[in-house]
């Protein structure tokens, strides 16, 4: 899956989000901002990934105890 049209926001803090059309978007919220059970989200709250030798994002399962 190619995602196109977003913008890339960066921070002083060297954090990062994707920004789409509306807030939420790439997490799967309606355009009105009710979130919304959308099966292919870029990302989610309390999502982890890890940056491998290529500058690929992988997500990690994370277990909390």
């Amino acid at each position: 899956m190619i995602w196109m049209d977003y913008n890339i926001e960066s921070f002083p803090d060297g954090s990062f989000t994707v920004r789409g059309d509306w807030p939420g978007e790439v997490m799967g919220w309606a355009k009105e901002g009710s979130e919304k059970k959308k099966e292919n989200t870029l990302y989610q709250p309390g999502d982890v990934f890890v940056v491998n030798e290529y500058g690929i994002l992988k997500k990690q399962t994370v277990s909390v105890a």
